[in-house]
């Protein structure tokens, strides 16, 4: 690119231009660019030697910033030439015609998210272990009170320079260090992507006429691990999200935009039914905590970290959606009922469990199993839209999102948004989680937990890099370049300082999971104090010391400032 601006009509001098060789190539780790969105670029005329008639001018339009109110991300954007392998038209800047997400749609994104079998069962699982039932609700609510925090802070660079997480991590782990992070967040979106296809599969089957469930398809198949009428019905959902996920992001929205009231008014529908049936929710607010402080204590603490675990894989590609919010203002008030919508629906799965005690003088504690038992005709329709629409809104947005844009980070040239999640489909199939969910009630969260040591260094990173290190400024153009001399390329691509710090806030907390596990058979009480805590633990230590790590390399690498041009590696 550079050298296309550079192009003179050389003729004979006796003495070679050194100090424009210099001038240009003296300083290679200083950007260019400019750090705000609200800069457009002006010409820079290059006059090597100003005595010299021999060498005309030649002018680059990438070069100077001059302030400009008007200008957007994706106007800079298009001035200049982007490496091929590091962009497409998922991967650039949103233009300011695609930032249609208002406060309201923003908040049915959460409102779709939380209205969802695995919340309903938050609550009621730690009252199942001896919390007094204001106690879980409390755990939970807090849980997503602290996430908020990391939530809004991520979704600010995505509101602010329209890039989605994969481009953004570029800024901390470096321009192909960036794959890493993404690549673990696609892993977890995958393995949930089947997990959660497979409960719109079993609300599927479960509803089903009796005649149908008690053929010869819903025999088990030692070699498929499930029956074949399951499987046919996991595969019939499978189907239905894909012809949302087909829309693209504007499908995404739209069906997140129109569901959320429905949502709202069966969940409502549904928490009435069990106050008049029980003849009110005298039996849940009759129960207490069985736990000492102590016991109380130690639950709390890791119920904490798996419930903040729950949204964890959001708080980091968060920047995937608010990179179409209107404004910081719509992303941040959309993001803010998320504590209380998870109280709330939380409180209705909690009160409908328990009155199931009341109602049929059993606990259910699965919403499939529990329409299935209510019966009628009315209600297995209502239970089959209420089930498939709050499993479909939770389950696109939350886990088909961040891999999709982690492959087309990952190969641009190969993968679309559309292959992207045609492919996290697929391996969410691969992920076989009918195996999974049956190999140990404890699975996912155990999963929650342990997988919060790899969520958590990634985020503390990227909110260290961002905030302490960049100060929110960042360079759109080298974020989409592979020379060298970019402000993100570091070693070879790689930020080593981000990779150390990864690692070492993974490290302590691997003990911890090998044990829950099964594998290890006892550790010290420091390291099932750190898994307890693996979210919290992780997320401090990696961003404290990749700040420091990070402060200790710039003063190393840190020169005068003498030419703002950046050569091309072409």
């Amino acid at each position: 690119m550079v050298s296309k601006c550079l192009s003179f009509h050389l003729h004979h001098h006796p003495q070679p231009h050194s100090s424009l060789t210099a001038s240009i190539y003296q300083n290679p780790r200083l950007s260019h660019f400019p750090t705000t969105p609200s800069q457009s670029y002006t010409k820079l005329t290059l006059t090597p030697h100003q005595s010299s008639p021999s060498l005309p001018r030649k002018t680059c339009s990438i070069f100077t910033p001059m302030a400009s109110s008007q200008s957007t991300p994706s106007s800079k954007f298009d001035e200049f030439e982007p490496h091929p392998s590091l962009t497409n038209d998922d991967l650039k800047p949103t233009t300011s015609h695609q930032r249609t997400f208002t406060w309201w749609e923003m908040a049915s994104l959460w409102i779709g998210l939380v209205v969802g079998v695995p919340s309903y069962y938050l609550a009621g699982s730690l009252v199942d272990l001896g919390m007094a039932w204001w106690q879980g609700i409390a755990t939970v609510v807090t849980a997503n009170i602290i996430l908020l925090i990391p939530l809004v802070l991520t979704g600010h660079p995505g509101t602010r320079y329209g890039i989605s997480f994969p481009v953004l991590a570029r800024s901390s782990f470096g321009i192909r260090g960036a794959h890493i992070p993404t690549l673990l967040r696609a892993f977890v979106g995958c393995g949930w992507y089947g997990i959660e296809t497979w409960i719109g599969g079993e609300a599927i089957f479960l509803l089903l006429p009796k005649s149908i469930k008690e053929s010869t398809l819903s025999q088990l198949l030692p070699w498929l691990g499930t029956s074949p009428l399951e499987f046919a019905c996991f595969i019939a959902f499978w189907f239905a999200q894909l012809a949302i996920v087909w829309k693209g992001m504007e499908g995404i929205r739209q069906l997140e935009k129109y569901s959320a009231p429905i949502l709202i008014i069966l969940t409502s529908w549904f928490l009435i039914w069990a106050y008049v049936k029980a003849g009110g929710f005298g039996y849940m607010l009759s129960l207490s905590s069985r736990l000492s402080s102590s016991q109380f204590w130690s639950l709390f603490f890791p119920s904490l970290t798996a419930n903040i675990s729950f949204w964890a894989t959001l708080a980091l590609n968060i920047p995937d959606f608010t990179r179409y919010a209107r404004s910081q203002t719509d992303q941040v008030i959309g993001q803010a009922g998320l504590p209380i919508f998870m109280g709330a629906f939380t409180f209705v799965g909690l009160a409908v469990t328990c009155s199931t005690k009341v109602i049929f003088g059993r606990v259910i504690s699965s919403p499939i199993q529990l329409l299935g038992q209510i019966g009628g005709f009315s209600t297995i329709i209502l239970a089959i839209l209420g089930i498939s629409l709050a499993t479909i809104t939770t389950n696109i947005a939350a886990n088909v999102v961040a891999p999709a844009n982690a492959l087309v980070n990952l190969s641009p040239s190969n993968f679309t948004f559309r292959r992207g999640a045609i492919l996290t489909a697929l391996l969410g199939i691969v992920f076989q989680p009918w195996r999974l969910l049956r190999s140990s009630e404890s699975f996912v969260y155990t999963w929650l937990v342990g997988y919060s040591a790899l969520l958590g260094p990634i985020g503390g990173i990227i909110l260290t890099d961002y905030y302490l290190i960049h100060r929110t400024n960042l360079s759109i153009k080298d974020l989409y370049t592979l020379s060298p001399y970019g402000a993100y390329y570091y070693s070879g691509g790689y930020n080593l300082a981000a990779m150390a710090s990864l690692i070492a806030g993974i490290l302590p907390v691997v003990p911890g999971f090998l044990q829950n596990v099964g594998i290890l058979s006892s550790i010290p009480d420091s390291l099932v104090l750190i898994y307890n805590n693996a979210w919290f633990f992780s997320f401090f230590s990696a961003g404290f010391l990749y700040w420091l790590l990070s402060c200790l390399t710039r003063k190393q690498n840190r020169s005068p400032p003498i030419d703002p041009l950046l050569p091309s590696t072409n």
